[in-house]
């Protein structure tokens, strides 16, 4: 496959998926431009985000820290600049790599642990703004996924709200793959219920980050307001630049 047909297909997917978006937030009653799509393009080279880019997106999530500082790099130079990119962080965190996110990123998904959120908050530039940030549930409690338990959930946005560089913007969740949808939304309707409860005490939380490639029609109709894809948008993944996370 050649280059420009691959970058159409980029573009063709991600204009799909849109349109999927779309038809779902009709579906379930929501309102239109309710859903945030993000294009999680760890792994990606920078002109296959560029492609993307064209096709509209402008809210990119990588997960590996020092290839996507070098992808910052490559898309902020002129003549070519794309200047009006969000940053999203959405892997685990290290305490050696908390510095590099809290300088480079707009968004951190996956807060589970106080300590990560306390170096985030100490490293955050004064000359940028408040960093945004949600703290993650595991849902399914698999031992192989980070994240709070739906009941830490309350006490961690607790604290995080406290942390005047951080700014407490909602929850996030990878739950079990299932294929049933009706399931699917089971699984999401507690941790909905939850943020619900949070919007009430916490007034910047209006992000609920649930929803990827195979469950973002149950995670719509469960009230997501930001849904993750990478595979449907770009393809197959290749090789990270950088093993970290």
């Amino acid at each position: 496959m050649s280059q420009t047909q691959n970058d159409s297909t980029i573009a063709s997917n991600y204009r799909r998926i849109l349109a999927r978006i779309s038809a779902q937030e009709q579906h379930a009653g929501r309102q239109a431009g309710s859903v945030l799509l993000l294009a999680v393009s760890k792994t990606h080279g920078a002109e296959r985000l560029r492609e993307a880019y064209a096709a509209g997106a402008r809210h990119f999530g990588e997960n590996y820290v020092q290839e996507a500082l070098d992808k910052m790099t490559l898309l902020s130079q002129p003549p070519h600049a794309l200047s009006d990119i969000t940053w999203h962080f959405i892997g685990p965190i290290q305490s050696n790599k908390t510095r590099n996110i809290a300088g480079a990123f707009d968004w951190v998904h996956g807060i589970d642990r106080l300590k990560i959120a306390r170096r985030l908050n100490d490293q955050r530039p004064a000359h940028l703004p408040a960093l945004n940030v949600c703290i993650q549930v595991n849902l399914s409690n698999e031992d192989s996924k980070s994240g709070v338990t739906l009941d830490q959930a309350d006490a961690l946005c607790a604290e995080v709200a406290q942390l005047p560089r951080l700014q407490l913007r909602g929850l996030m969740a990878i739950p079990a793959p299932c294929q049933d949808q009706a399931q699917q939304r089971a699984v999401f309707k507690p941790l909905t219920a939850r943020f619900n409860q949070l919007q009430q005490q916490y007034p910047t939380m209006d992000t609920l980050s649930i929803g990827m490639s195979d469950d973002f029609d149950a995670a719509i109709a469960e009230g997501s307001t930001m849904i993750r894809i990478g595979t449907a948008i770009f393809g197959a993944r290749g090789q990270a630049a950088d093993t970290g996370r």
